[in-house]
């Protein structure tokens, strides 16, 4: 059975969710050992990815952790069933399936569903009948389901690498080519220290500059454990969520109103405006490259000044003074896990189109709905073999290449010969 690829991933998420603190070894509470982690989870545990009630073992969650430690996150991508076309109740991947569904689509009548399912092979119609997944429907339109607030403290973290805050502000206008422009700086902040650990300005505030700021931080100062954002489009979507799980990390979003949960991110920013941009004379300034060079200038100023807040220590000193806790990702590697990932189905003459290119893939994946992972720029895209999870390298397509390809010609045998 191949259940679609976004179900998989918010599956996945959701159990990433439950054994993050053991991943990144920032759980609220001590354990002897890992089984009592898994017991401890398991216990506070009550409902799945999508609402619904259950009771989760310990073993379960153990496993979940094993598997991502092997596979990634991959790992913890739910796995067709063996029992394919036999009888079975409405439980499980199903169950999970139809909660989805309603999830995405709350108006989807249960006639819907039950096609749904008979299509991608989750059901038979002899195993199960219309009638059961409409009292299953039912039942799931029946559940209220709702969220908690949480309290507002201020905070601030022992350790390097424990918290790294993230938010984007409006730049300096420049001239280029005389046509005035806005520009967006992206930073990040380690809270423990004030050492920012990256930073960039650019022409647009997206998540694709967001990632390479991230990429670049983590490759030069390791991984935090967590980081904190606020619900802005470009911190608060999948491809984040992604990201944080493939590098061992995860993300705490700030509810509305709660200024203290990025305040120190705020507040560098309004230095940053009150000492880097009320001296600069933006005339001074006719592209980006010039404008990053002097923001790095501040930046390593500002890493290197002393900090009221430190006792006196500077903020690069205080971050290398626990060096020896920085897990470094190598490049080879992040450049892996900073792929973005889409879905497209392939065209009947094996065509993909990414962004209006138009990339040459297999024969094999003809009409099929494949996954594909690249990097922002196109250099990179791949194919992911849903089986394996091994990424397969496609180029752009060539049409002229192909029209020089010398295709063998059948020859038609007569009945005489």
């Amino acid at each position: 059975m191949k259940m679609e690829e976004k179900y998989k991933e918010t599956v996945a998420l959701y159990r990433y969710g439950i054994i993050s603190p053991l991943v990144t070894q920032t759980m609220s509470e001590d354990f002897k050992s890992d089984s009592e982690f898994y017991r401890w989870a398991a216990a506070r545990t009550k409902t799945d990815a999508f609402g619904n009630v259950i009771d989760l073992a310990p073993n379960t969650i153990k496993s979940w952790y094993l598997n991502y430690r092997k596979e990634g996150f991959d790992g913890l991508k739910p796995k067709g069933r063996s029992d394919r076309g036999t009888s079975r109740k409405v439980s499980g991947d199903m169950y999970d399936q139809i909660i989805y569904m309603k999830e995405q689509y709350p108006r989807l009548p249960a006639t819907m569903i039950y096609q749904k399912l008979l299509e991608n092979g989750t059901i038979t119609a002899k195993d199960c009948s219309l009638s059961t997944i409409t009292r299953c429907v039912s039942r799931i339109d029946t559940d209220i389901k709702r969220g908690k607030t949480k309290e507002m403290r201020r905070y601030e973290k022992e350790h390097i690498n424990e918290l790294w805050c993230g938010d984007s502000s409006v730049g300096p206008y420049i001239k280029v080519d005389g046509v005035k422009k806005k520009t967006y700086i992206i930073a990040l902040i380690d809270d423990a220290s004030r050492f920012i650990v990256g930073i960039d300005i650019f022409f647009n505030d997206n998540y694709i500059n967001l990632m390479s700021v991230i990429k670049s931080a983590v490759i030069k100062y390791g991984r935090p454990k967590m980081f904190n954002f606020d619900n802005g489009s470009n911190y608060r979507c999948n491809q984040m969520a992604l990201l944080a799980a493939r590098i061992g990390t995860v993300i705490n979003y700030n509810p509305p109103s709660t200024p203290t949960s990025k305040a120190k991110i705020e507040r560098w920013f309004r230095t940053l405006k009150d000492h880097w941009m009320a001296q600069l004379n933006y005339n001074d300034y006719h592209c980006l490259k010039e404008l990053r060079q002097s923001l790095n200038q501040y930046v390593q100023q500002y890493n290197s000044t002393p900090h009221s807040s430190l006792a006196g220590k500077t903020p690069i000193d205080r971050f290398f003074e626990e060096s020896n806790t920085i897990v470094r990702i190598p490049q080879q590697q992040a450049d892996k896990m900073f792929l973005l990932e889409i879905e497209r189905k392939v065209s009947a003459d094996n065509v993909i189109v990414i962004d209006q290119l138009e990339y040459e893939v297999d024969y094999k994946y003809a009409g099929m709905k494949v996954l594909l992972r690249y990097s922002p720029d196109f250099r990179e895209v791949y194919v992911v073999d849903r089986e394996s999870n091994s990424l397969e390298k496609i180029n752009i397509l060539k049409k002229t290449d192909n029209s020089k390809i010398v295709r063998k010609k059948m020859r038609m045998v007569s009945d005489d010969e």
